[in-house]
């Protein structure tokens, strides 16, 4: 990608989209580029492909947003671009999407019946009352549960996650609770 905007043939890296799957997602980015216009009427330099490519590389290499190589765009265009879909729920709109494709295609329903969560016992400073904290009674641990729900935009054999956002959870209740994938009450 050149600084002057115009588009030049680059060797795709493996995290690179496919066709089929920009084909999925670009008329959910395309309709969030015409819901976010820029106050300056700026249209940007990169195409949301390319930034789009960038993002997967960052999280599929976990190279620093600085050290993102000089054929994609600069971390300045690409990490705005991350934190606005990240914080507005666009990444999670394109993950269910892609889950929802993915599952019917293999003649599945498109929600899954099951949610899997990374928890963890965190330790709490010294002096905190224990009926604020709870106890982990299988690592007989004094502490708080902490759950990350990954978001990962999978498709075939790549994978694109996104950092968990941390969330405490009060001691007696589910680990899921509070989390966006939290199961539904029937």
């Amino acid at each position: 990608m050149c600084w002057d905007s115009r588009v030049t043939e680059r060797k795709p890296y493996p995290s690179d989209l496919s066709d089929a799957e920009w084909a999925l997602i670009e008329p959910v980015l395309a309709a969030w580029k015409a819901a976010h216009p820029s106050v300056s009427g700026h249209q940007g330099n990169y195409e949301l492909r390319e930034i789009v490519n960038a993002i997967r590389y960052q999280g599929r290499t976990g190279v620093q947003w600085d050290y993102l190589p000089h054929d994609l765009p600069p971390k300045s265009a690409t990490y705005h671009y991350f934190s606005k879909w990240r914080d507005d729920g666009t990444d999670q709109a394109i993950h269910d999407l892609l889950r929802w494709h993915l599952r019917e295609r293999k003649g599945r329903l498109a929600d899954p019946s099951l949610v899997v969560l990374d928890t963890q016992s965190v330790h709490v400073a010294a002096g905190v009352p224990a009926s604020t904290t709870g106890r982990d009674a299988a690592k007989r641990v004094p502490g708080a549960s902490v759950a990350w729900p990954w978001t990962c935009w999978a498709w075939s054999s790549r994978s694109w996650c996104w950092p968990p956002r941390r969330t405490r959870t009060p001691p007696g209740s589910p680990c899921w609770a509070g989390s966006p994938r939290a199961p539904r009450a029937r």
